[in-house]
């Protein structure tokens, strides 16, 4: 099979080279189509009991996560000025659009607004007694923009003394927040184009006129600003790893027409990963923004396998037909396997009930075999044209320090097993206590680092108003009209008192702070009487709440169903983490099921913190759940490869040990458990398993020349996979590295993790794997080793010479 597809390839060249440039320029015009995933979710399946409470609570009340808030603590907004560009702000936040890419039906485009609403000092009302006919009416508590700074003082002062607002727009330190509802369908979308930056640009104006530092938060502002430098940092990310992987390339082999097609290769598996991300009709997310850059470390190791093979050949007999067909031939198989190998590990993913871990799935999986076709394809085409190498091209194989090296590592394997083994049990013991203070963890801005702009402005609002993350309570009964009814209000607000005593939440809202307002205004704004009605209150009001709607305090509006059956208590809750979000939800249940009993009440606690939260624990489960199941399937096709149980095992150590080594170093270094970091096992070990393969490959074909002598066998495919196994080490070393350029700390941890689980993955492979074949020589018998899949080529059986010379590219000259 691969002695034909070898002759395919180097007589269909042309043809082969032209479909490819084809294929490509079209996956190229198809990523200006690539969309950014902005709304959070995807983690959980449509059928779990968190998800599903989630879009019960979305269809009875709507959006819930779709505020902007911002915030000040500057006694100068008290001064006349600045009050009155605070008020303007308003005016201009309420008027920007911004284009949508839809047209009218009439051909024509249109734009939108990016702000629904806002609520703040400005629009602060409060409700007010009319006996004729009995209603409340909604007065606003500014009845106009103050010309004076008396008459700001006055009605600062009467805003302040409403309980309503207390610790709601402004709390006792002198904080005031300004909430911005968002046009939800837009921040969902892709055509929100540069609404956060009109946003931002509208509140540094502010800031520049007025020198009052401005805070902003809220989940659209913190997703928008996120997906944004994950776009930003997809392009750095290609662009660190593009001159990374060429820098080293051109050290190793020392030739910049090798380093030119290497980068060639690579070129076209990133830009066909992006295309098919777009192909497959998925949008590009966190996690969708690591597959180009991994298709370039992935890629590099083959094209050095390759090209090392195709140079050793060339070195031993000078034909470079034969030395192109055996790089085929010989490697070709072997690369097959280590790239299926590799893609059936994020395959994996594809098994799990997460679109997120889907997408990312079938994204890699398809991409990484992609990439084995296109490098085995340009590789033996580009190089039949060009002119055979020269002995300097080929030097690298005999370079002082790489022969060292390996002189060294066959030493290690002859002589100092027992050292080997005695070091491998100590990383084993060592990493099992480490793996022990291991932390799980995962929050919305948890990534960013500490001193990143959007986590202090959020710190900032977590301190003063408790929280911008939505939490919601959704009780339900089975009595129509029984949420309004006092026996029920009083339990509400119970329910808010225990909410208060927490102080990751800020201050709740629900329809018992619409009813105390309502009394206030009945009693004709009198402070003292912000209360719950009695029940003697509650006849006295009746009429006038009957007489009033649009207003929310009317037993309808957002807290309220129609059917007055469900109600909810709105709140905000830190950032915080599974942990931490666990035993909140926790504490809050057990209270909450003393006040409202089960069996006669269905209380849910919800919202977009929470869905995120569960989300986020779910993946960390799936993701343990793939690479176990990763494990199992490489290790299944390392038993069809190799047809021994013994040798799946011996297969299998020493791509654990590295795994385990760095489980131990994220457990000592604190370093948590979350999705970015997670990902560290699965991609360490679906690549470090290549290695594995090639070592296994070469051993198994040197057995078979040397009349089945294990150890010279053993030592033989130490020095000939051992100098491709250093380069391509050091190649991903480098390559996932440049993570750390991130701005996200997960980012950066997953680049240093990885990077060091491949270098202790290559000192397992060249040491651990080669002295346990050794040590374990007697139990890995020829009968049990005989009949593996990988096709073996004995060098004495290749075809004629002649028939393998092609062209370099003049007419009449043979390779």
């Amino acid at each position: 099979m691969w002695s034909r597809l070898a002759t395919f390839i180097l007589r269909g060249r042309l043809p082969i080279l032209l479909v490819l440039a084809a294929i490509t320029a079209g996956m190229a015009m198809r990523i200006d189509e690539l969309g950014i995933r902005y709304k959070f979710g995807g983690l959980l399946p449509d059928d779990d009991p968190a998800l599903v409470a989630y879009n019960d609570f979305l269809d009875e009340f709507g959006e819930e996560g779709n505020v902007v808030a911002l915030g000040i603590q500057d006694g100068r907004l008290d001064s006349l000025e600045v009050f009155q560009a605070w008020w303007h702000l308003d005016s201009v936040l309420r008027s920007i659009r911004v284009p949508v890419d839809s047209l009218r039906p009439d051909g024509t485009r249109w734009d939108t607004h990016v702000v629904d609403s806002v609520f703040g000092f400005r629009t602060a009302v409060e409700l007010v007694r009319v006996d004729d006919p009995k209603s409340f009416a909604v007065e606003p508590v500014f009845q106009s923009l103050p010309e004076t700074q008396v008459d700001l003082d006055s009605v600062l002062l009467r805003l302040r003394s409403l309980p309503f607002y207390k610790g709601f727009l402004h709390t006792e330190s002198g904080a005031t927040i300004q909430m911005i509802y968002v046009n939800a369908p837009l921040f969902n979308s892709e055509n929100r184009g540069r609404s956060v930056e009109l946003l931002v640009e509208e509140v540094e104006r502010f800031e520049a006129q007025t020198g009052v530092d401005v805070h902003v938060s809220g989940l659209p502002y913190i997703r928008t600003e996120v997906t944004t430098k994950i776009k930003r940092e997809l392009g750095l990310f290609i662009a660190l790893a593009a001159m990374v992987t060429a820098l080293l390339l051109l050290l190793f082999f020392r030739n910049v027409v090798v380093m030119t097609v290497c980068m060639m290769v690579v070129g076209t598996g990133v830009v066909w990963s992006l295309g098919s991300i777009v192909l497959f009709g998925y949008q590009l997310t966190a996690l969708m923004g690591l597959i180009p850059p991994l298709m370039i470390v992935i890629g590099v190791p083959n094209c050095i396998y390759l090209l090392n093979k195709y140079h050793a050949e060339y070195k031993r007999h000078g034909n470079k037909g034969l030395a192109l067909t055996r790089m085929v031939r010989k490697v070709g198989n072997a690369t097959f396997m280590t790239n299926a190998t590799t893609a059936l590990g994020f395959a994996a993913f594809m098994f799990t009930t997460s679109d997120v871990l889907q997408q990312f799935g079938v994204i890699a999986s398809v991409n990484i075999l992609a990439m084995f076709c296109i490098s085995l394809l340009i590789i033996p085409a580009v190089f039949s044209w060009l002119p055979p190498p020269r002995s300097s091209h080929v030097r690298h194989l005999d370079r002082r320090w790489v022969s060292l090296v390996v002189q060294r590592l066959e030493r290690a394997v002859s002589h100092h097993r027992r050292a080997v083994y005695i070091t491998t049990v100590a990383v084993l013991i060592l990493g099992g206590f480490g793996i022990l203070q291991i932390k799980v963890t995962g929050n919305v801005a948890g990534d960013l680092p500490q001193e990143d702009a959007i986590l202090t402005d959020l710190h900032w609002f977590e301190d003063r108003f408790g929280g911008v993350m939505p939490f919601e309570v959704m009780i339900e009964t089975d009595k129509p009209g029984q949420v309004t009814q006092l026996a029920f209000l009083k339990k509400v607000e119970q329910l808010q008192r225990i909410l208060a005593e927490e102080s990751q939440l800020s201050r709740s809202m629900s329809i018992v702070d619409g009813l105390k307002l309502a009394k206030q205004g009945f009693f004709r704004g009198n402070p003292s009487r912000y209360a719950l009605p009695t029940r003697r209150e509650q006849s006295f009001m009746g009429p006038y709440l009957s007489g009033t709607s649009g207003t929310g305090v009317d037993g309808g509006g957002r807290f309220v169903d129609e059917a007055k059956t469900i109600t909810r208590v709105t709140a905000q809750v830190a950032d915080i983490g599974t942990r931490e979000m666990g035993e909140l939800t926790e504490r809050l249940q057990s209270r909450i099921d003393s006040i409202f009993p089960p069996e006669k009440h269905n209380v849910t606690l919800t919202g977009t913190s929470v869905v995120f939260v569960e989300g986020t624990t779910y993946l960390v489960k799936n993701l343990l759940i793939s690479l176990a199941l990763a494990v199992l399937v490489i290790a299944t096709v390392m038993s069809i490869l190799f047809r021994s149980a013994r040798m799946v095992a011996i297969s299998l150590l020493p791509n654990l040990v590295p795994l385990i080594f760095t489980a131990a170093a994220m457990g000592y270094f604190d370093i948590a458990l979350k999705p970015s970091t997670l990902l560290v096992f699965s991609i360490a070990f679906g690549i470090s398993v290549d290695d594995t393969i090639h070592l296994l490959a070469k051993y198994r074909q040197e057995l078979d020349l040397h009349g089945w002598n294990m150890r010279e066998a053993v030592l033989l495919a130490v020095r000939e996979t051992g100098v491709s196994m250093m380069y391509t080490s050091i190649v991903l070393f480098f390559g996932f590295l440049m993570f750390f350029a991130s701005d996200f700390e997960g980012t950066r941890a997953l680049g240093i993790l990885v990077s060091t689980t491949l270098l202790v993955a290559m000192l397992t492979n060249l040491v651990l794997l080669p002295s346990m074949l050794l040590g374990f020589e007697r139990y890995i018998t020829a009968q049990t080793f005989k009949e593996p899949l990988l096709e073996i080529i004995d060098e004495e059986d290749d075809v004629d010479i002649e028939e393998l010379t092609v062209d370099v590219g003049n007419p009449g000259t043979r390779g």
